[in-house]
């Protein structure tokens, strides 16, 4: 049997290692980038018997990079039938504390990188054939506004745009949706609420801000973005994830950092 080729990147921690870990669990083939080989390691060390996994350092800021891990992995399982675009950082900081620096690291590596995997990938599933599904991490900062995050809101709300561009441009053969987080238990999250002076409190704000009361897990998000991965009638979809907050909007005071 021919195993799927899935492509996560971010797989190193958060919501890319757990798509990784539950890509594993259905039975894929499961390559795995990030900037750090050793962390990609760990993540494909919990994956169960069998499990054709391949790991690949890559910055997906970096073209060159990009190229190379994609043909990598075309060498290693063959053509991807999907990708999952999970790589990305979150700089929280007030519009005057903010330098040009920031703002073009959260581009690069929210937009930018994820357009050159988008292009990659897309490329190598055209030259074989392949019918694919392309999977990009947003946010619920794509589609509301949120104190000290301007670099974020602005690079998640363009994965949208490139999302429905590419949903356009690659229909029928290849299908490009968005999945919009909000609040997600991870690392980024805990760096983020580690910036304010009282990490607990600022944690509780979070849960508090959330009509549906709780921070999602990483392997909450994963399992949408599997499902959104297989979702054959949908393509330029944004499914919102995020427990109900760009319904009532952001709403609560921002973070103190």
């Amino acid at each position: 049997m021919v195993l799927p080729v899935t492509i996560v990147t971010g797989a190193s921690s958060g919501i890319g290692a757990a798509t990784a870990q539950l890509l594993a669990e259905k039975g894929h083939a499961v390559a795995l980038l990030a900037r750090n080989e050793d962390a990609l390691g760990r993540v494909a060390a919990t994956f169960p018997d069998g499990t054709r996994a391949y790991t690949h350092p890559c910055d997906v800021t970096d073209p060159a990079q990009v190229t190379e891990a994609v043909e990598a992995v075309v060498n290693e399982f063959g053509t991807p039938s999907g990708l999952i675009n999970a790589a990305g950082i979150c700089v929280p900081e007030p519009l005057e504390q903010a330098t040009l620096d920031s703002w073009q690291a959260t581009q690069s590596v929210n937009v930018t990188g994820t357009f050159l995997m988008c292009q990659a990938v897309a490329a190598a599933m055209s030259a074989s054939d392949e019918v694919g599904s392309i999977v990009n991490l947003g946010s619920e900062a794509s589609s509301i506004g949120m104190p000290h995050y301007s670099a974020y809101c602005t690079s998640k709300a363009a994965v949208l745009g490139l999302t429905r561009a590419l949903a356009a441009e690659l229909a029928p053969r290849i299908r490009v949706n968005a999945l919009c987080p909000g609040p997600v238990d991870t690392p980024m999250l805990r760096g983020e609420l580690a910036l304010s002076d009282d990490p607990d409190q600022a944690y509780q704000t979070e849960v508090a801000r959330i009509p549906l009361g709780a921070i999602a897990s990483a392997a909450q998000v994963a399992d949408a973005a599997v499902w959104l991965l297989g979702a054959q009638t949908a393509t330029g979809t944004t499914l919102a994830i995020d427990g109900g907050t760009t319904v009532a909007c952001y709403g609560a005071a921002p973070h103190q950092h």
